[in-house]
């Protein structure tokens, strides 16, 4: 009964309520700030490669760092089992839905990252503190500050299940259906590595991403490019399904042909929103870090969405769609996007798969670690930091060895809930980041 009453709460919190929050907020925020998204996605990519870095500039980490520490907590399994679903249920159309949740939620990205920035919390030592929780408490009024605490513990919760014992549990089972390798074993390895990262705090978070997060997009877009080039001539048939799909409710067979449009637009939405993060404030936590100012930053963030979601979330969906993978019965999830690489690449395809769950997964895991902190340096300060990271790999143990779908479902839950304090102090505070991005363009 506790198992269905939490899946049932999952369900309704990630229902069209949410969704339509996110997609609102999204559009408005692009609109009242002039499409930034569009406007200075080229001056992004010159921030990011450097071009206009200042050694003064207050912070822990680079641009790039920051971006890949923030990318390697949203591509994830979102990207390959989360779409798989989306494009399952929700037929082709879906991927439709997906690209303009991905597109909004750049500007989204932009507006919470920018409040981080602005309103975060430089230590003595150097070290940064960031994240909703700090933009209510030093944006808004005190009257705000029960938002600021739900926002914190949400993000703790939310590292141990989602950000944890979810991503250890999904590792541990796709390197035992590909290598036999027992779950517990799994679990140590996982705990060790994840040990070594987290021991030097977000700069060593910075590093590992840095080098990670390039690499594992690397080898499962070449991978997924090799599926696309072996159907190129279906590619205009992709498109077709896609575009007639996202408005008429055309949708996968069988059981769940006939879906109507209003299912399909809330999968594609639900399931890049919960890839890309947009909407949660999470990121932000880490683009907190960055050497950098407020609205460069927010201009770099907004890259994220449009790497995670209209870049990776489209590859994993063509892959589908064109080896058929989307409407074969009996395999759902990582397990259709490895049906699809086997298809064209043969063994090795399921490997690449693997590979690519295996450290989309870890990269997840050690990015929550250090929004995990944030929550409890919040709460209970920095010295209860070393305690928290023990507790963390402790329960990656667990996940990996464990069936926990009540302490997912209320993972899941949380994860959903953190839209709610983080959205109401962007609209607060818009017009202040409307205010910076017009100082910043003078």
């Amino acid at each position: 009964m506790m198992e269905q009453w939490t899946a049932d709460l999952a369900g309704f919190i990630w229902g069209l309520p949410l969704v339509i929050l996110l997609v609102a907020s999204g559009i408005i925020f692009s609109l009242y700030l002039g499409l930034p998204q569009i406007r200075y996605f080229k001056h992004a990519i010159d921030i990011v490669l450097g071009k206009y870095d200042k050694p003064e500039d207050k912070g822990e980490i680079s641009h790039f760092q920051a971006l890949c520490a923030a990318l390697s907590a949203t591509v994830g399994l979102g990207n390959i089992a989360g779409v798989a679903v989306a494009v399952a249920l929700g037929g082709p159309g879906a991927v439709f839905w997906l690209w303009v949740a991905g597109f909004i939620g750049m500007c989204t990205k932009f507006t919470e990252v920018t409040l981080s920035l602005l309103y975060r919390q430089v230590n003595d030592d150097g070290t940064v503190n960031g994240g909703p929780m700090f933009v209510i408490k030093n944006g808004l009024s005190k009257k705000f500050m029960p938002l600021a605490w739900m926002y914190a513990i949400f993000t703790i919760l939310s590292s141990i299940g989602a950000g944890n014992m979810f991503q250890s549990n999904q590792m541990a089972s796709v390197v035992y259906s590909t290598t036999g390798t027992p779950p517990w074993m799994s679990g140590i390895i996982f705990c060790f590595l994840a040990g070594l990262v987290l021991i030097g705090g977000i700069k060593r978070i910075g590093k590992v991403t840095e080098k990670l997060v390039p690499m594992m997009v690397l080898v499962y877009f070449l991978g997924a490019i090799g599926i696309i080039l072996n159907h190129f001539e279906e590619i205009p048939h992709a498109f077709s399904l896609i575009f007639n799909g996202a408005f008429k409710g055309t949708a996968a067979f069988g059981a769940f042909s006939g879906i109507a449009v209003k299912e399909v637009i809330i999968l594609g939405i639900k399931r890049a929103s919960f890839s890309n993060e947009a909407g949660m404030g999470s990121s932000a936590m880490a683009h907190s870090a960055a050497k950098s100012t407020p609205v460069e930053e927010g201009i770099v963030a907004l890259l994220e969405p449009f790497i995670d979601t209209i870049i990776v979330c489209s590859i994993t969906a063509f892959s589908l769609i064109l080896t058929n993978a989307w409407h074969m019965p009996g395999i759902e999830g990582s397990d259709m996007t490895a049906y699809a690489f086997e298809s064209v690449h043969g063994p090795i395809g399921r490997y690449i798969v693997t590979l690519t769950v295996t450290l989309f997964a870890f990269s997840t895991m050690i990015s929550w670690s250090y929004y995990g902190e944030q929550g409890v340096t919040f709460i209970f300060g920095k010295k209860f930091i070393p305690h928290y990271r023990v507790a963390f790999i402790i329960m990656i143990f667990i996940g990996a060895t464990t069936k926990l779908n009540i302490v997912l479902n209320l993972s899941d839950s949380f994860y959903g809930m953190l839209a709610i304090p983080n959205i109401i102090a962007c609209y607060i505070l818009l017009p202040k980041v409307k205010e910076e991005l017009k100082k910043y363009r003078a």
